[in-house]
């Protein structure tokens, strides 16, 4: 099989491309420029994309003795996924990048790249299991739950995922870096990349800021009293709780969350913990990881990267999904995905318009 490995110059995606190899399929592999004017080096564990993780996936390349190129996707990758993140907190929602990425980038242009190039699939160091049947692929949570990345796959269709391949699936983080010191690899001690990975500085307000500009509007409480001042509702997210400087406490003297952001009135409304319980979801543009379901499903969901499975009945309609949690959960916010899940068989996905309690 001719495979396209994706080398971000982490230790993963090195990996990933040295168990295929080891496979015995012909292999080559790829690194994405998706900076328009990358960093010389990165900082630490935040950020990628710099001319130092496209040196160290050129050297793994070298050390598999495979061939590599550099493809540069910036204009691409800035509009489906940067443009898209700047206009989803415009409007007052919270994005998962990540999961655009996947979408637009990963399992879409290299995919559809690497297809027209003849190869048969493009393989990743993403962590999540892929079990082939004649009845087609079912994608799996992967073996390591603290690594786990179906939730930010779950965007990706059959066909995609027909054409995928994820060698680390079924290993822990501590076998891969043990194997990659092993191979030689110079990744093998390398940081994993976190947070935003065109954000370096991790300032995600202060780049928001710079693209969306100052827009000063009010914070209220749940009874529209006026507690405090913002630059731009564009700095919250639902649930947040740091940094909103309100000048008026509370009559408790608890502390107070944001509950609702309004770009339209550039009010933020803000209140007890309490208050962000909700056990109704709406999803729209539902997506499929094999045949769609329709009608009434009960399992399990996800509602953010790193969060817990919850139990859930789902009515599902042609462009909506209407969730109802067995139990209330706190922090669901408006632009991130509800995953679903068959124990630990991804069913599909759909991105929160709205949670009620």
């Amino acid at each position: 099989m001719k495979v396209l490995a994706a080398m971000s110059g982490g230790v993963d995606s090195a990996v990933a491309a040295a168990r295929a190899v080891e496979a015995g399929h012909e292999v080559t592999g790829v690194h994405l420029a998706l900076s328009k004017n990358p960093q010389s080096f990165r900082s630490g564990a935040r950020g990628c994309c710099s001319k130092e993780d496209a040196h160290d996936a050129r050297r793994a390349a070298d050390v598999l003795g495979i061939p590599f190129y550099v493809w540069d996707l910036s204009d691409r990758f800035a509009e489906d996924v940067v443009d898209d993140f700047v206009a989803e907190y415009a409007a007052g929602r919270t994005p998962n990048p990540c999961l655009r990425c996947n979408e637009k980038i990963k399992f879409a242009a290299v995919l559809d790249r690497g297809v027209a190039l003849g190869f048969d699939a493009v393989c990743t160091g993403h962590y999540a299991r892929l079990v082939r049947t004649d009845a087609g692929v079912a994608m799996h949570r992967s073996t390591d739950p603290d690594k786990d990345q179906s939730y930010v796959l779950a965007v990706l269709n059959q066909d995609q995922l027909a054409r995928s391949y994820f060698p680390l699936g079924g290993s822990l983080k501590s076998q891969v870096r043990a194997e990659a010191e092993r191979r030689g690899l110079s990744v093998a001690d390398k940081p994993d990349s976190h947070d935003i990975c065109f954000i370096a500085d991790g300032d995600t307000a202060g780049f928001l800021d710079r693209h969306l500009g100052a827009r000063p509007g009010d914070i209220v409480d749940t009874s529209g009293a006026l507690v405090g001042q913002h630059n731009g509702s564009h700095q919250f997210t639902i649930g947040q709780r740091r940094g909103l400087r309100l000048g008026v406490p509370a009559d408790d003297g608890k502390p107070r969350y944001v509950l609702d952001i309004s770009p339209v009135t550039n009010t933020v409304t803000v209140g007890p913990h309490e208050a962000l319980l909700v056990s109704r979801i709406s999803g729209i543009r539902p997506s499929w990881t094999q045949q769609p379901l329709t009608g009434d499903w009960s399992g399990q969901v996800q509602v953010r990267a790193h969060g817990s499975s919850l139990a859930a009945d789902v009515r599902i309609r042609p462009d909506e999904l209407q969730v109802t949690l067995a139990e209330p959960t706190a922090g669901i916010a408006p632009g991130q995905a509800v995953v679903l899940y068959d124990g630990d068989r991804v069913v599909g996905s759909a991105t929160i318009a709205a949670a009620r309690p």
